[in-house]
């Protein structure tokens, strides 16, 4: 896990090597991931379900996400973090600056913002100014008031070709990785073999560059919804950490996510 970068986690797209990534929040389990040897941590706005209780990530703010990155930094001193932009902290490129700095002060190595096209301006002003950005396609949690509810993206043809193209131009503007969450398996599929970027999924089949879940989804702790997309790991691990070498033994050999965990 040590000294894991961008250009690394590039290098692993290029030798289709699977990158395995995992939401963290706070020291124990950030130092028991890294120890397992996952490539990359995400300080997610998904905290705000799991740790808060909230019905949505919209209530986090920027400064929780960033005492969480702080805790999984101590947790996991050479990891690779990237951490969640919460909602509305980059209405505009000026203001995702101002907001982006107190997340990298705090420990992240890149900060992840959900939108397509609106947001190429603010990748761009946040790359020339030394700010690794990731961005966020298909379902778009902080959108989901928009979007009415947590619903596959991308189905219809049109839906499809208008996520291609806002990827490609993501990673135009200067964003280094893609999540790509809640999509049908062949655009997954699509989207990782046009971009020259990683593209990390969750919820979008087993052909992307990589895969990321909540950690607390993993461990099957959210037992009364657990989206399609989602295994629990410690169902059949003896303890934490058997299940995380499981997940990404799983992730590496290309049997998670399986067909009952993708959309077509």
């Amino acid at each position: 896990m040590a000294g894991m970068t961008i250009s690394k986690l590039s290098k692993m797209k290029a030798s289709r090597d699977k990158i395995v990534s995992v939401t963290a929040y706070d020291a124990s389990f950030a130092k028991l991931f890294a120890q397992c040897g996952i490539d990359f941590m995400l300080v997610g706005d998904s905290l705000g379900n799991v740790v808060q209780g909230q019905s949505s990530t919209l209530p986090v703010t920027v400064e929780q996400i960033a005492y969480h990155t702080e805790a999984v930094r101590r947790g996991a001193p050479d990891a690779f973090i990237m951490a969640d932009m919460p909602f509305m902290s980059y209405a505009t490129p000026e203001q995702a600056c101002v907001e982006a700095a107190k997340l990298m002060r705090a420990g992240a190595n890149m900060v992840k913002l959900e939108g397509g096209d609106w947001l190429l301006d603010t990748i761009r002003t946040l790359v020339e100014r030394s700010v690794p950005v990731c961005a966020h396609l298909g379902l778009l949690p902080q959108s989901v008031n928009v979007l009415g509810g947590y619903k596959i993206q991308g189905r219809e043809q049109s839906a499809a070709e208008n996520t291609v193209r806002q990827a490609l131009a993501l990673q135009q503007a200067g964003a280094q990785m893609l999540v790509l969450e809640c999509v049908p398996s062949s655009l997954g599929q699509l989207i990782s073999q046009k971009l020259d970027i990683p593209v990390i999924g969750i919820g979008a089949g087993a052909q992307t560059d990589g895969q990321i879940l909540v950690m607390h989804d993993m461990f099957g702790l959210n037992s009364d919804y657990l989206p399609k997309f989602v295994k629990n790991f410690l169902a059949d691990a003896d303890d934490l950490q058997s299940a995380v070498e499981l997940y990404i033994r799983q992730v590496k050999d290309g049997s998670f996510p399986g067909p009952e965990h993708t959309f077509e």
